[in-house]
């Protein structure tokens, strides 16, 4: 059975953001009902309850893991289920995670060679042992086995370009980045090798293409970019300079948005993730919640979990 957990389900800074004081913020920190918290963008995936993989190392990881009891320890004084962590982008918010599993437990990171490459130019994630992590890339579109903690775990992934750019951090002064399917950021397809059911994880993604639609067409379950809910809130706001498309990111409502994207697309289940603090959909009694949900959405948050 192919088992996953949303460790968290907010875009970068989490929900509230640590400095933000927009009422829906504010709301969040006061626990209000319907107004739930969330923390930044990842997954935890096995297909044997033993082996876990984390996608996308969040900066809230260390947390994450304490909240979610089936990636404990369960042997010795000691140790760990998780066997692997998948990234789908070098963004800050996708790798800063791993600095938390520095305390010298064996694992194996799979990723994109870009992304492998970003993680190798940065002398920081040398603290993760390199006689214990192993680093493994993930060539796009080929199916890739990924190893427990005694052989195989019983599940693979397939890795896809998706539309992106390379991560804020990483872009030229003065020049508006480019967007390519060149794998600055990918989509992972996680598939249960056993029987064969997958599921599919795109938490950032600037355009939808005709080859994606192809993708998810018939699939069970896709966790897709929910980040904005119209592409310039952040600058009607007043809490951002950038639209989502500058952002790299779709958004949710619109002509050419996600909800629309998927419209006519045979996808079971679809769940956004990845959710900026100032999209109304982490409002349980918004009118933009009412319209993603019975355009057949649901809105992911920390602790949901789901089977195949």
């Amino acid at each position: 059975m192919l088992r996953a957990v949303v460790l968290g389900a907010a875009a970068g800074g989490g929900f509230p953001q640590w400095n933000s004081n927009a009422p829906a913020c504010q709301r969040a920190r006061r626990g209000e009902d319907g107004v739930a918290a969330r923390s930044q963008a990842s997954l935890a995936v096995s297909a044997n309850e033993k082996d876990w993989f984390v996608l996308n190392a969040s900066p809230d990881l260390r947390l994450q893991i304490e909240a979610t009891a089936v990636l404990h320890p369960r042997e010795g004084l000691r140790s760990s289920p998780i066997s692997g962590v998948l990234l789908t982008g070098g963004d800050v918010d996708a790798v800063a995670g791993l600095l938390h599993l520095r305390e010298r437990h064996k694992f194996n990171i799979y990723a994109p060679d870009r992304v492998l490459s970003v993680i190798a130019a940065n002398p920081i994630f040398g603290v993760l042992a390199p006689d214990l992590v192993q680093r493994f890339e993930l060539a796009l579109e080929l199916r890739t086995e990924l190893m427990g903690s005694a052989g195989l775990s019983g599940l693979a992934v397939i890795a896809f370009p998706v539309p992106a750019k390379v991560p804020l951090y990483l872009e030229t002064a003065g020049k508006t980045p480019v967007v390519t399917e060149e794998g600055d950021a990918v989509g992972l397809e996680i598939i249960d090798t056993e029987g064969e059911k997958s599921f599919f994880f795109i938490p950032g993604c600037a355009a939808m293409t005709d080859r994606l639609r192809r993708r998810f067409a018939g699939s069970e379950l896709v966790f897709f970019d929910g980040t904005l809910w119209r592409d310039d809130e952040m600058i009607e706001l007043g809490i951002g300079t950038k639209t989502g498309r500058r952002m790299g990111h779709m958004s949710m409502s619109g002509d050419d948005g996600t909800i629309a994207a998927f419209r006519d697309l045979d996808v079971r289940r679809r769940i956004f993730i990845h959710i900026n603090n100032s999209n109304p959909v982490l409002l349980d009694e918004s009118e933009e919640r009412r319209i993603a949900e019975a355009a057949g959405w649901e809105i992911a948050y920390d602790g949901m979990e789901v089977r195949l």
